[in-house]
């Protein structure tokens, strides 16, 4: 692997629209951290930037939704997202806002360089437009009817249902989300980046790791998911993406460009150079040269992010920063998958989700409970889950039993036996014998073992295998309890003093190895366990890396005659009526949600415009699956008059064979439409519960096909 000077970490900016939940930490935010902090650890030079993203579509939409002007809604949520970070410990070096003069003349400056270069294409082509609001429509503007799986409040740009990416005239019957009429195709002029042009460089840059001759990554450590998806997107052919909108909040298109007035720039034009204006600001209220960890090519540039964001920060942002030159791209994206709630996907829309901030008020004090099992179950190669009973049970029986337990003992019996000082030892006693294969009663310092764990450890960390880093920790834990265990000094002590010395000192040095190695992944921990060693608090500053020398070498981390203070309780149980408590609070709280939605009748239409609608009675005769799409059924369907094709999407619901025969209601004149290829010439209507499951709308037993319904 390439060795780096320094290195810059950033985790994906957090749009400043709504609070941060627990899918948002463990995507982005606690990896990050504990890399961060392991490699500070380490003594390397690393910084790790982030900043609230405050411009675009999203930020105005809020607006309107809460009634507040768009800077009191960003200045709302930044403010939020501080003190939810600073509360859960995540240890950025520097957290900037894509709204401070600062970072706008920084996208400007971006964008002028490629403008200059002659970098973009110009287009003019038709986008919706607010007759009645009397502006052109950001995409999280529009809605309407997602054409592959027929959902019913997709995005001008991703339907969230199926998780297809759309271009607002894909949609089936768009309205606005402003004033809810129908908008019109107005022609508007914008400047794209032809993605296409840097195709054969991004390809071999992604498979290789190369451009050109020079090896600017690995491909073998970068993610499997990662890689897949950039792929897919190379494989399907890249195209020209606009970089600006017609919005009236945001990044201004520099002013000495003709054709200028009203554009800003597109959110990933601007969000991720929020990156590089963050550095600046860090460098220059530190001293630092911000070039350096952007220019230079000893700097390796780390992305955190969540799989939804891979290919904005492995295909697009590398363009830009490629044709802008000089800059240094990533050396690895080790994005993240979904974090699942209690059997459900977390979905903000429908309030299933556990928010940080109300997480910090509910549990004060257990930070590090909460940031354990999340780790724990850390997405980091497939979607992984969590629960409060599982919180509960990695805290009783993880932290509280093994963890808590052994560094109890640990302090009680020095307490006890040496009024809390570090006993000396004999030399010669601490060994132990580690089998061989040629059995010839090798011996191996405990310190030594100590040090192996430890290293495992690292080793892991460098990978951003971080689930399997936190079980070493737990695993050097467990050793130190089987050291008591097996030798029960509290028994040998009457007998055999001298090795109680040994084990006693020993188990010493194990808690002290811990008070640091815990620090990435429990860094509350790490300075409660340091206060109970009347140790100085790490500073990160390579402390673990002056630990393993020591070790290496057999030497004590904790020297014989320090005293330590009075044992304390690291953790405590959670009791099982608290648990019921979150559960009680999750489903109340995605209940009222839906009882709001349900009661938002959609806006009232003339009876004209229901009397166009030709809904008919209808039967299924076939059904089989679309190819490569998981959701959608292609059905064959009998309306009395004639037999049509409808692709409907509802393959996750609904198996093929089962269907035949079923009884539905058609929307029989809706405009035909192509849809993975196979045209499809109507819908069936069907109901969505408060789960999100789809059941068929049915006429009564017996009725005719192609009945009228009115």
């Amino acid at each position: 692997m390439k060795q780096f000077e320094r290195y810059l970490v950033t985790s994906a900016l957090p749009y400043a629209n709504g609070p941060l939940h627990l899918g948002h930490l463990a995507g982005a935010y606690l990896s990050a951290d504990i890399f961060v902090r392991f490699q500070r650890l380490m003594g390397k030079d690393i910084v790790y930037i982030c900043g609230s993203d405050e411009n675009g579509a999203a930020i105005t939409m809020r607006s309107l939704k809460e009634g507040l002007p768009p800077q009191e809604i960003v200045d709302k949520y930044d403010k939020l997202f501080r003190e939810v970070f600073k509360g859960i410990g995540i240890s950025f070096d520097y957290y900037h806002r894509t709204s401070d003069p600062l970072h706008h003349e920084t996208a400007q400056e971006f964008f002028q360089n490629l403008y200059d270069k002659g970098e973009f294409v110009e287009k003019e082509s038709e986008q919706y437009y607010d007759e009645t609001a009397k502006m052109f429509l950001a995409d999280r503007y529009i809605l309407g009817t997602c054409p592959n799986c027929s959902h019913e409040e997709a995005y001008g740009d991703q339907c969230e249902n199926c998780g297809s990416d759309l271009s607002p005239t894909e949609l089936i019957n768009p309205i606005s989300t402003l004033s809810k009429e129908k908008p019109v195709l107005k022609k508007t002029k914008h400047w794209y980046l032809p993605l296409d042009k840097y195709e054969d460089w991004l390809r071999e840059w992604i498979q290789t790791g190369k451009v050109g001759e020079e090896q600017l990554h690995y491909p073998e450590d970068w993610k499997n998911h990662v890689l897949g998806q950039c792929r897919s997107w190379l494989d399907g052919g890249l195209q020209a993406r606009s970089m600006t909108r017609d919005l009236d909040w945001g990044v201004d298109v520099p002013q000495s460009i003709e054709g200028a007035e009203g554009k800003k720039l597109y959110v990933w034009m601007d969000a991720p150079i929020g990156y590089v204006s963050s550095t600046k600001a860090w460098a220059a209220e530190n001293g630092k040269d911000w070039e350096l960890y952007w220019k230079d090519e000893k700097s390796a540039l780390i992305h955190f992010i969540g799989k939804d964001n891979i290919v904005f920060h492995c295909l697009i942002f590398p363009a830009i920063l490629k044709a802008h030159g000089e800059y240094v791209l990533p050396v690895n994206v080790p994005a993240n998958q979904f974090l699942n709630l209690e059997g459900k996907k977390l979905s903000t829309s429908k309030n299933w989700a556990v928010w940080v901030h109300d997480y910090l008020k509910d549990f004060p004090g257990k930070e590090d409970e909460l940031r354990y099992a999340l780790i724990k179950n850390m997405p980091e190669l497939k979607d992984s889950e969590f629960t409060w009973k599982g919180y509960q049970d990695a805290n009783n029986n993880e932290l509280v039993n093994n963890l808590a337990n052994f560094i109890n003992r640990v302090v009680v019996l020095v307490n006890k036996y040496y009024e809390g000082v570090i006993p000396d030892y004999d030399e010669a006693l601490m060994i132990t014998a580690a089998e061989n294969e040629d059995d010839m009663g090798y011996h191996e310092s405990e310190m030594l073992l100590l040090y192996d764990n430890l290293d495992a450890m690292c080793s892991a960390l460098r990978r951003y295998d971080f689930r399997s880093a936190l079980k070493k920790i737990m695993d050097i834990s467990s050793l130190g309890n089987q050291l008591l265990q097996f030798n029960a000094p509290w028994k040998m002590i009457k007998e055999d003093e001298d090795t109680v010395k040994v084990v006693m000192n020993l188990s010493m040095q194990y808690v002290t190895a811990l008070s640091i190695a815990l620090r990435p992944f429990l860094p509350f921990t790490s300075d409660k366990l340091r206060d109970l060693l009347n140790l100085e608090r790490v500073t990160e500053k390579g402390e673990l890396l002056d630990i393993m020398d020591d070790l290496a070498e057999g030497k004590n981390i904790i020297q014989i005659g320090h005293k330590i203070n009075e044992p304390v309780h690291l953790f405590s149980r959670i009791e099982d009526d608290i648990i019921q408590d979150q559960r009680n609070k999750l489903i109340a709280g995605a209940m009222e949600t839906i009882e709001t939605e349900e009661s938002n009748i959609k806006p009232t239409i003339a009876f004209e415009d229901f009397s166009k609608m030709d809904i008919r009675t209808a039967t299924i005769l076939e059904a089989e699956k679309v190819e490569k799409a998981d959701k959608l059924l292609k059905l064959q369907v009998d309306l009395g008059f004639e037999k049509r094709t409808v692709v409907s999407g509802i393959a996750q619901f609904y198996n093929p064979q089962d269907i035949i025969g079923q009884e539905v209601l058609i929307l029989a004149n809706l405009a035909p439409r192509k849809i993975r290829g196979v045209e499809s010439k109507g819908m069936i209507l069907m109901a969505e519960d408060k789960d999100g499951k789809l059941s068929f709308v049915s006429p009564a037993k017996g009725w005719a096909n192609g009945f009228s319904v009115s």
